[in-house]
């Protein structure tokens, strides 16, 4: 049984054998294959060439594209490492601000205490606001009674005013 379908493959190629050397009998035709699988040769070469090209480019742009995610994610840390920073020193002018708020309201209750004390030795309330002239109240708590008092420093000696106020001092 394999005789026979050998038999036919041997017949079928030997008609494809005579149809191509039928084929390549005339001499243009050899030259024109030989001048496709030239073209063919080349064009392969040309392919490959490519290729490699953008082989090439493609290893360039990812090695860029690594690069930027580096520069972007050292940027971004830096970033964060300038807005702790920032949150740092505003932190800290915060508290200088606190501390100076502190000391201020200290030095406001030792003013306040100063001047009851004073008030409550020499009976005298003085008016500080105006830098201008010396003011302020004789007290008389058990009297109950309230007398103002006024000197413009332009009109009267320090030596007279300061003799005015113990008058008032001990007339109270």
């Amino acid at each position: 049984m394999g005789e026979p379908s050998r038999t036919i493959n041997m017949e079928e190629l030997m008609t494809y054998s005579n149809n191509l050397i039928e084929f390549l009998k005339e001499e243009k035709d050899i030259v024109g294959l030989k001048h496709f699988l030239h073209q063919s040769s080349a064009l392969q070469t040309q392919c490959d060439k490519d290729l490699n090209e953008v082989q090439k480019s493609i290893e360039d742009y990812e090695k860029k594209i690594d690069a930027c995610k580096q520069k972007a994610a050292a940027a971004e840390s830096e970033l964060v490492i300038n807005e702790i920073d920032e949150l740092e020193r505003q932190r800290d002018s915060v508290e200088e601000q606190r501390q100076t708020i502190k000391k201020f309201e200290q030095d406001d209750l030792r003013a306040q205490m100063k001047l009851s004390m004073y008030a409550s030795v020499t009976n005298i309330i003085p008016y500080l606001d105006d830098p201008s002239k010396i003011s302020g109240h004789i007290v008389e708590r058990d009297k109950k009674v309230v007398e103002k008092f006024e000197f413009d420093p332009s009109k009267v000696t320090s030596f007279d005013t300061c003799n005015n106020i113990w008058k008032m001092i001990s007339l109270s």
